[in-house]
């Protein structure tokens, strides 16, 4: 089965994260919400007090199959602070295992180096950050084993791009269906 890594510091966006979380449990992928810090319980931008399911120095990185990252202020900074999980990134991308991040946080890719001459996206605010990156206006952009995503209002797109990665497209789709993610269903 596969297995997701999702990072979350102070000041990270809650719904960011949780909606990733949500949706790709709800697809009977294993993911784990993972501090950064040595406190399992971390504080959102908005206040929101929650518990991870582990520590950065619990975690074995090479069981994973995609490192996730949500955005926010000051989470974003946060996690570019930590040199155990870009480490990590960097080496995750030279291996050719899946990334994804949304919001403010793909400024860490191209902080990295990692988005040379790829497509990808981010909040409009940020997107002077995306060094080297061809920035696409876009909700969700795949461009190899790097997944994009522009803020709290995209996440659905982004979470059934992670499932569609590490699952399926059809699993994605069924678990938008299930959520009634548009008035289609």
């Amino acid at each position: 089965m596969a297995q997701a890594l999702i990072f979350v510091a102070d000041g990270h966006e809650e719904v960011e994260m949780l909606t990733v979380v949500d949706m790709v449990r709800r697809a009977g992928i294993s993911i784990d919400m993972v501090s950064i810090t040595d406190s399992y319980e971390v504080t959102s931008s908005h206040k929101v007090t929650l518990k991870t399911d582990k520590l950065i120095s619990e975690v074995n990185f090479d069981e994973a199959d995609m490192i996730i990252l949500p955005g926010g202020i000051p989470g974003t900074p946060n996690l570019a602070a930590c040199k155990t999980l870009t480490d990590k990134i960097i080496e995750f991308n030279e291996k050719g295992k899946m990334l994804a991040a949304v919001c403010a946080a793909p400024t860490i890719f191209a902080g990295l180096g990692l988005l040379g001459g790829r497509k990808a996206t981010c909040y409009p605010d940020m997107a002077e950050k995306l060094t080297g990156a061809d920035y696409v206006k876009q909700p969700v952009v795949v461009d190899n084993n790097i997944i994009t995503s522009r803020g709290m209002g995209t996440c659905i797109e982004f979470a059934g791009a992670i499932i569609t990665k590490l699952k399926d497209e059809a699993t994605a789709e069924l678990i938008k269906k299930k959520i009634i993610y548009n008035d289609e269903y």
